[in-house]
């Protein structure tokens, strides 16, 4: 019988005195408020805790009480007993350089994992990775101070699309439930992740939408942002969830494709699919990963091109996967 890796974890958690943290690439809402999170349970035990991510921290979670404490960098072994990956496939996800030698923790909520640590804690089934360190926090009997629970609860509202996603589980709920009763402010919450747009936030909405490209079926909607939407407006971070989320609402629409130019020629290309259309599954045809609902992959050729392909080849996924796939 395996042991179990949760039970692992926690023996190895109290055997350390130094420890950091670290996420993927492009954090998001679950990884960054997960980490600050753990990072806290952590303290609770007497730990140094250190969260360190290779890139930014992305609006609005890096306005977040706290988020100050991310540093932005690669992770010095010498100053760590130990790493725990949140989210990352693989070490190169994380983009931690100098991770060779670390003993490792891996923790993730996605099934495409490579189970490259000492110890792997994958878990499919969990809503997010915010659900599964709070998990780790009872096992370990740590008090969830309120503002733990503010994050766990902030991670598990935003990778489910507030409860929107395939994701969404009667575990998330339970969840959310027992982080509300420990203190965590659902209208707090709310209000960080929902009401601090900026006017610039705005104008950025009306100019992706109004890229939108619709296939003959109606089943596919594209949307696009170009480097110049963010230069011309002063934007530099920003979450575009939302405008995703606009785009998938319309009516027959199985999968929203929304091209996000990285580079010249280089594009992130965001999936977000209902119904029985997989995003994963789309996302894996083209190098890319994560979610039935929620995936993503880089793209790489002209605009012109990737607009036109893409869409046609993930018409035809689409129609030999799933020829009865219905849009709901």
């Amino acid at each position: 019988m395996n042991p179990d890796p949760v039970d692992l974890i926690c023996r190895k958690i109290r055997e350390c005195r130094r420890i950091a943290i670290t996420s993927h690439l492009r954090p998001d809402g679950d990884s960054v408020c997960a980490s600050l999170a753990l990072a806290i349970l952590g303290e609770r035990l007497s730990k140094k805790m250190s969260v360190v991510n290779k890139d930014n921290t992305p609006f609005p979670f890096c306005h977040f009480p706290g988020a100050g404490r991310i540093r932005i960098g690669q992770i010095d072994p010498a100053e760590s007993d130990m790493v725990i990956l949140l989210e990352c496939a693989d070490v190169s996800r994380s983009g931690q350089e100098n991770l060779g030698d670390c003993y490792k923790i891996n923790i993730d909520h996605h099934y495409s994992n490579f189970t490259y640590a000492d110890i792997n804690w994958i878990n499919p089934r969990a809503s997010a990775v915010g659900e599964m360190i709070f998990e780790l926090g009872e096992r370990l009997g740590v008090p969830i101070p309120p503002q733990a629970a503010d994050y766990l609860y902030c991670a598990i509202v935003s990778d489910t699309g507030s409860f929107q996603f395939s994701n969404t589980t009667a575990k998330a709920f339970e969840t959310c439930y027992k982080l509300a009763s420990l203190g965590a402010s659902p209208i707090k919450v709310s209000e960080m992740l929902y009401n601090n747009n900026l006017p610039e936030k705005i104008k950025l909405l009306g100019q992706v939408l109004s890229t939108l490209r619709m296939n003959g079926r109606g089943n596919i909607a594209a949307i696009t942002m170009f480097k110049k939407n963010l230069s011309d407006l002063n934007l530099k971070e920003i979450d575009t969830e939302d405008i995703t989320t606009l785009a998938r609402s319309i009516k027959g629409v199985e999968m929203v494709l929304f091209f996000k130019e990285m580079e010249k020629d280089t594009f992130r290309v965001s999936l977000r699919s209902k119904g029985g259309a997989n995003a994963a599954l789309i996302a894996e045809h083209f190098g890319g990963g994560g979610h039935i609902h929620a995936s993503g992959f880089t793209a790489y050729g002209s605009y012109e091109k990737l607009i036109v392909e893409i869409p046609e080849t993930v018409e035809r996924l689409l129609t030999t996967a799933l020829p009865e796939s219905p849009a709901s």
